[in-house]
């Protein structure tokens, strides 16, 4: 304890500066420490707790509940808005949060912008008592996560690096998921399967859904070939209708496909529409299928086979698991849920194994 208190600070008049200066650590980790945070190490915690106990440090309850008044706001960051199947999650989480007489501040993000850095700057600003990250991927380091001072959840988003299994997060597992689609439109019959999905580069649940595919066509003993794969660009395209129309009609002047897949509804539905102007029918001669289940699909004609996401739950439990967390209460790190393959009027067999050109 050599060198401290400082400055003529009295055992009973430290500061949490005071604090995490004496821990060696910041003071975001003190106020997750104060606060029962599940992402702070428990030795650290430990330290933390047995300092603040040794100097009888008391935090400032009035200021704290002031601010606890003044900020009864949680933000949802999404990354990738143009897709219905977020804006259907939002409305979700913002029902979820009236529920709880919370207001929902909705942020933007765009794909190449760092979720995280707004994350910080939008904290501070609003005085937030949560975080929900909606779409993308995850992969900040350890020491930048810290930085957060308030729980956060992870909804609809791929994670990667070795802390990942650490963070509270919701999804469907999108690998299986696509595999489960692909799977079922090689038992029509079909071979040629073409896909639709997110750039090269990309390393979120687009990248999870190509993998899925191309797992069940090895299974199969069928080889994926580059050819049968639309890539949106990250610079120009989204998930939208007139990104589907626009692959599908590059995949029509390259290459010829019995069934395709989109990655999402909303190419689906783009899709179907190129298909229509190059006289292909939809299933006759081309099967179609989605992902995501958005309520469009169901009626768009013909109506689109997909791997519908269970919205309601999703967002219901991305908000508990959040307001769990701002009670401090203990919650479970990974949450699952499982997709359900909808088999509508866009999917036929094979008709002997015909492609169309």
């Amino acid at each position: 304890m050599e060198g401290f208190p400082e400055k003529g600070i009295k055992m009973g008049n430290m500061t949490i500066k005071d604090i995490a200066k004496k821990c060696g650590v910041g003071v975001s980790t003190v106020s997750r420490a104060m606060n029962n945070h599940p992402d702070i190490n428990p030795k650290t915690k430990e330290l933390i707790m047995k300092t603040i106990e040794e100097f009888n440090y008391v935090p400032n309850n009035s200021a704290r509940n002031l601010k606890r008044i003044q900020s009864k706001a949680i933000a949802v960051l999404v990354k990738g808005i143009g897709n219905t199947f977020f804006s259907d999650i939002v409305s979700g989480l913002e029902r979820e949060c009236q529920k709880k007489n919370y207001s929902c501040i909705l942020q933007h993000v765009e794909e190449q912008e760092d979720e995280l850095d707004i994350a910080l700057h939008i904290i501070k600003e609003k005085k937030l008592q949560g975080l929900i990250f909606l779409g993308g991927s995850f992969s900040h380091p350890k020491e930048k996560m810290e930085q957060l001072e308030v729980p956060y959840v992870l909804s609809t988003i791929r994670t990667a690096g070795e802390n990942c299994e650490q963070y509270a997060a919701v999804s469907v597992d999108d690998f299986k998921e696509s595999y489960k689609m692909t799977e079922y439109l090689l038992q029509l019959g079909h071979e040629r399967i073409a896909i639709l999905t997110a750039p090269k580069e990309d390393e979120s649940i687009g990248k999870l859904r190509l993998m899925g595919y191309a797992q069940a066509l090895k299974d199969k003993k069928i080889p994926v070939q580059e050819e049968l794969i639309g890539y949106m660009d990250a610079k120009k395209d989204r998930y939208s209708f007139q990104t589907g129309y626009k692959l599908t009609k590059e995949l029509l002047k390259k290459t010829d496909f019995t069934a395709l897949y989109a990655t999402s509804d909303t190419l689906a539905i783009g899709a179907c529409r190129a298909l229509k102007e190059a006289g292909i029918s939809v299933p006759d001669e081309c099967s179609v299928a989605g992902f995501d289940g958005m309520e469009a699909g169901e009626f768009y004609i013909p109506s689109i086979t997909t791997i519908r996401q269970p919205v309601e739950k999703i967002a219901k439990a991305t908000a508990e698991l959040l307001f769990d967390m701002i009670k401090g209460k203990e919650v479970p790190r990974q949450l699952v849920f499982e997709g359900e393959l909808l088999e509508r009027e866009s999917t036929a067999f094979s008709s002997c194994h015909e492609s169309v050109k």
